[in-house]
């Protein structure tokens, strides 16, 4: 595996600030998530130094440093590179820990001079390798407790016994998780039995941090298998409870699968799109108010979920707002589950109605709103994902939203040729509108008040059936203008 390794993966700020503490006689590893990822061929994105140097021998080295915690982390300020991948890096004694009365935070720190104790209190073991560098390159690999089998193997452990672990900080339990997720690793059987039995040490972690995993998650290639991990070891139960009452809830014939596979597969589909987090989320969330909505008739044994979306809009604000989500992405994600539903009959549904839509989800949402509706479609078992109705919503979104073709569109309205001209003739007004729409058509260069004022004296001069004649060739104009725009639009979608 080491051979994976990218030999240019370790930019020159880390390679400095490494050959900077050895020079002064410290000792220094690379460590943790850098490390693992760079033994996978992986470009890493954070970069965690550890050295047998004190938080005071760190700083007399480095020009711009921070320190402010009570772990000894010195964080060394760079100046940004030219594609900003790296900015500051964290260098930490060796240290020791233990007491973790709040699930979180160690009770006691004590810095230590042997890489040794850092690394047995890491969480995992892919992430207690340390490595040290000669000229920029991979010179050896500590590994203490098997890290290096398990990236070969694809496994997530422990370091030690998992339940300490985990009752040290719970939160560990849904790192499982997004780790397994974003590697595409299982879990260990001894770390996956220990997440099953403390799983309600969860609800003593912040809402925050459990969100946060929450969401790395969700911003995963495979969302699906975080989700259904998250279900297997009871973690979402803890946190998520709404979403799980929608497994083994069947549905209707238009659905190949129940509630919760749906959801998970409807999700996926956003993930495989590479859609953004707001849209994996209404994605996952859109039918969560189907299990309270479900009904089935006496005499037909239809099944139906009436007012779902609504009853799911609020359900769907609820959650974020209780796993603290910003005001921004609770409105967008509640308004998309609202009108997820949008019209069923491409036949029946008017500019009018499209138009409300825009109006109800916002021009900002709507193509999203289509989006999650391919989702919806993929989410249902069905192998087309763009068929012809969609491809009319799409087409009348689009003609909804473009810009139209009106006389308000020119630098002169009918007021002012009243004013230049003291017609009251109302026609006569309009016809000479619609002749300088028809001049400015052809020249938009034209769209000057200064030119159509002195236009509009030269047209009223003109015989009544002249500027009637000049005034219809232009209303008539405007219609092939808009007729053509539309008919762009519908070649596009591929609809009449």
């Amino acid at each position: 595996m080491k051979e994976k390794m990218n030999k240019s993966a370790i930019p020159a700020e880390v390679i400095n600030t490494v050959e900077t503490l050895e020079n002064a006689g410290f000792q220094t590893y690379l460590v943790g998530g850098c490390v693992r990822d760079l033994l996978l061929g992986k470009i890493p994105k954070d970069w965690d130094i550890t050295t047998n140097a004190n938080p005071e021998q760190i700083q007399g080295l480095f020009t711009k440093t921070v320190y402010e915690n009570i772990y000894g982390t010195v964080v060394v300020i760079n100046e940004l590179t030219e594609d900003e991948t790296v900015k500051n890096i964290e260098v930490t004694p060796y240290r020791l820990e233990s007491g973790y009365s709040d699930r979180r935070h160690p009770d006691q720190v004590k810095f230590s001079d042997k890489i040794e104790d850092d690394l047995k209190r890491r969480d995992f073991t892919v992430n207690a390798m340390a490595v040290s560098l000669s000229k920029g390159a991979i010179k050896d690999i500590i590994d203490l407790h098997g890290g290096f089998n398990d990236l070969k193997d694809k496994k997530i452990r422990t370091v030690g016994n998992p339940s300490d672990r985990f009752n040290e900080d719970a939160l560990r339990m849904m790192r499982a998780v997004r780790l397994a997720v974003e590697l595409d690793f299982s879990i260990e059987k001894s770390t996956f039995e220990a997440i099953r039995q403390l799983n309600s040490l969860l609800k003593e972690i912040a809402i925050e941090r459990i969100r946060d995993e929450f969401v790395k998650i969700i911003k995963s290639s495979q969302p699906k298998k975080g989700l259904e991990l998250l279900a297997e070891l009871k973690l979402l139960d803890q946190f998520l409870p709404e979403l799980g009452k929608s497994i083994g809830v069947t549905q209707n014939q238009a659905h190949k699968y129940d509630v919760w596979e749906h959801l998970l597969r409807s999700l996926q589909a956003a993930a495989d799109k590479d859609y953004g987090l707001e849209l994996r989320l209404a994605a996952l969330f859109h039918d969560i108010s189907k299990p309270i909505t479900k009904d089935i008739s006496h005499e037909t044994g239809q099944i139906t979920f009436y007012n779902h979306e609504m009853y799911g809009s609020r359900e769907t604000r609820k959650i974020l707002e209780r796993m603290r989500f910003s005001h921004e992405t609770t409105e967008k994600v509640s308004k998309l589950v609202r009108w997820h539903m949008f019209f069923s009959d491409t036949n029946i549904v008017t500019i009018s109605a499209v138009r409300r839509l825009i109006s109800n989800v916002g021009k900002d949402n709507v193509w999203d709103l289509m989006n999650l509706r391919i989702c919806d479609r993929v989410g249902t078992g069905r192998p087309k994902e763009n068929p012809y109705r969609l491809r009319k919503y799409k087409s009348m979104v689009e003609e909804a939203m473009r810009d139209p073709v009106t006389l308000k569109m020119l630098k002169i309205n009918g007021d002012r040729i009243k004013e230049l001209t003291e017609l009251v003739q109302s026609l006569a007004v309009g016809y000479i509108l619609y002749a300088l729409f028809d001049e400015v058509l052809d020249n938009p260069e034209l769209n000057t008040k200064e030119y159509l004022e002195k236009r509009t004296f030269e047209l009223m001069k003109l015989p009544e059936n002249e500027l009637r004649a000049r005034g219809e060739k232009g209303r008539t104009k405007k219609v092939e203008v808009e007729q053509k725009d539309i008919g762009k639009i519908r070649a596009k979608y591929h609809v009449l």
